[in-house]
């Protein structure tokens, strides 16, 4: 009983870390996008990406905060 409330303890970093990562590939595709579509506008479209990928990983570090919180 004890290894089962280990795992569910820890289940939600590790579903956070699946939707950080399925977030940062899906900026990272729509960043491609954009810069084949706008060739001259790749500077701003990475500082953009960079910044919302930033954001999507953030979510992993509160994740891990609030299990050290709660446990």
């Amino acid at each position: 009983m004890e290894l089962l409330g280990a795992l569910s303890g820890n289940l939600h970093v590790g579903l956070a870390a699946i939707g950080s990562a399925i977030g940062v590939g899906i900026i990272g595709m729509k960043a491609a996008e954009a810069t084949g579509r706008n060739p001259d506008a790749a500077a701003a479209i990475q500082k953009q990406a960079i910044i919302f990928a930033a954001l999507a990983e953030g979510v992993v570090f509160i994740a891990i905060f609030l299990g050290k919180m709660a446990g």
